[in-house]
């Protein structure tokens, strides 16, 4: 049997919740940028912030990280998972920022299925965080993303089959594609983040 020090202070998992609150901000504001009449120019702006925000938090785990000689899980576990959920913002901020600069006017309306899915990952996740202090009543969560992860990847090619079903110009068919490819990128992401917290689970139990 392992036995393990861990500190009593709360500011790692008080971090790892604020990064995956950001990730619910941005969600929505990828919701937001699909809108009919939505100011392509303004979201991506308030997107940028938000970015930047979810950027110092992960530099602040890092800080954390190394000013700590004694931390709650293992190092390498928590640099993997501010990783993880800053890679998650980065891909949600890449589709804001193709649909601005590639001047797309008319979107599938399919990829507001990927924006639902996604929106629910980012619920799930920043619910999860502050379990990590107990890790109690985590796998429901990991199962969940995982079978999100799924219901995205089937509507990921029923998005591409209709992009090259002959509606779209071939311009277009190009643009939407980096699109379509980055919200998938995000949403494997979350499944990403999910196994990076079972793995602790299991280790730390």
């Amino acid at each position: 049997m392992r036995l393990r020090i861990r500190p009593v202070e709360t500011a790692f998992y008080d971090l790892f919740t604020e990064s995956a609150q950001h990730l619910v901000t941005g969600a929505a504001l990828l919701a937001e940028m699909l809108a009919d009449e939505a100011d392509h120019s303004a979201v991506a702006a308030r997107m940028r912030e938000a970015e930047h925000a979810a950027d110092e938090t992960t530099h602040a785990i890092v800080r954390l990280v190394n000013s700590t000689f004694v931390t709650p899980f293992d190092r390498e576990d928590i640099y993997a998972l501010g990783s993880g959920l800053d890679d998650v913002m980065d891909s949600m901020d890449e589709v804001v920022d193709q649909i601005l600069v590639y001047e797309v006017k008319v979107l599938p309306p399919e990829l507001s299925d990927q924006v639902q899915v996604l929106q629910r990952c980012a619920e799930l996740t920043a619910a999860a965080m502050p379990k990590l202090q107990t890790l109690r009543d985590l796998e429901e969560y990991w199962i969940e993303i995982n079978r999100l992860e799924n219901q995205g990847d089937k509507n990921h090619r029923r998005i591409l089959a209709k992009l090259f079903s002959g509606e779209f110009k071939a311009m277009e068919v190009l643009k939407l594609k980096d699109i379509v490819e980055s919200l998938e990128e995000a949403i494997d992401g979350f499944e990403r983040v999910a196994n990076i917290v079972e793995q602790i689970a299991v280790k730390e139990s």
